[in-house]
């Protein structure tokens, strides 16, 4: 609780796009001149675009948001309510005891053999060894394999906006500031990636070291599941994104729900030369504060693969290097005797202890 009353300061955003400049950027999308035997019809489509542009039509097709919500009137995007409604299926099969143990490998890496490297990578190998040694525990298994965003037509991941440094209920769980038809920002792989997420008892994150940090694509998933940690449920509390009833709403008190919190993880880093401890260090303490719980202490590694090698021979040094493909699959194990404690409650995040300033 707060006395401050709270404002919403303006005067960033540039405003909209010329018409020509607008016009630019639609037909740049079909340079390929197979496309000019459509010219007519792509002229039709253009004035289309720009009429949802122009009016800012971000979720053209809406449904009542119905029981359970504040406002049950409130007209919420279909393609939020959907995934909504799929994570709540996830996360009751997830908390059914009866329910097989699940988890989820991310395989963190940009690059595969589908695309401008024409090699797979070393994380994708790194996680194979992963997946049989769990499916080889029992346990169920699900890969994310985040390099399908260099190579696989029009999957994306589009950037967080950061609606939660303006209010935490600003912040909706799951993501609704995608898909947004008005600005052609479609196409976002994070609906699946939060069904993902929420149907797992346990998640490993397998991650070369670019440039002393994570690969831009799973940055970009981890910014964007910033919503699982105090993320707001219900739109309707906020009128969507207005960011005053948000900053009013989180001043009155807000609770900060950790969506995902309870769940048991593991980490596989690597390196060339240098930064995989500072990576290391980032993703525990990412995943440490959104409530997962680490699997033991052999389940975070971090290694050199190859250091001061040649890139060229990258492969064959992780060939031989006997001894950190049997440290990964000790990770995976870790996992698996983890989750039968896990699921039993045995290890519960700091049980008994209340955050007196939960954000």
């Amino acid at each position: 609780m707060t006395d401050a009353k709270p404002m919403v300061r303006k005067g960033q955003y540039a405003g909209e796009l010329a018409r020509e400049t607008f016009r630019e950027r639609f037909m740049r999308r079909f340079y390929d001149p197979a496309f000019q035997t459509e010219h007519a019809a792509l002229e039709r489509l253009e004035e289309i675009a720009w009429e949802a542009y122009e009016q800012g039509r971000k979720s053209p097709r809406t449904v009542k948001a119905g029981p359970g919500f504040a406002d049950p009137d409130y007209e919420l995007s279909v393609e939020w309510k959907e995934t909504h409604d799929r994570l709540a299926r996830a996360e009751q099969a997830q908390q059914d005891p009866r329910t097989p143990s699940r988890v989820l490998v991310v395989a963190g890496a940009a690059r595969n053999d589908g695309t401008c490297p024409g090699e797979v990578s070393k994380s994708w190998r790194l996680a194979r060894i992963v997946l049989e040694e769990l499916q080889s525990g029992g346990a169920r298994t699900d890969l994310l394999d985040l390099s399908r965003l260099t190579s696989e037509y029009q999957c994306l991941i589009h950037p967080c906006k950061g609606c939660v440094s303006t209010a935490m209920p600003l912040c909706h769980w799951p993501c609704s500031c995608y898909p947004n038809h008005s600005l052609g920002q479609d196409n976002d792989a994070m609906a699946e990636i939060y069904e993902q997420w929420v149907s797992a008892h346990g998640v490993i994150l397998v991650a070369p070291t670019y440039w002393y940090q994570s690969p831009s694509p799973l940055k970009l998933m981890i910014d964007r599941l910033v919503c699982a940690d105090g993320g707001n449920p219900d739109p309707t509390l906020t009128g969507g994104k207005d960011p005053l009833k948000a900053k009013q709403v989180e001043l009155a008190g807000w609770s900060y729900p950790k969506h995902l919190a309870g769940r048991a993880y593991g980490l596989v880093v690597h390196g060339d030369v240098a930064g995989i401890e500072g990576q290391r260090r980032a993703l525990s303490d990412w995943l440490d504060w959104m409530g997962l719980i680490d699997a033991g202490a052999a389940s975070r590694l971090e290694r050199y693969i190859g250091y001061y090698r040649p890139y060229a021979t990258s492969h064959d040094d992780l060939d031989r290097d006997t001894a950190v493909q049997q440290e990964v699959r000790n990770v995976a194990r870790a996992m698996l005797n983890c989750l039968p404690r896990l699921r039993r409650g045995e290890l519960a995040p700091d049980p008994g202890i209340r955050d007196p300033r939960p954000k």
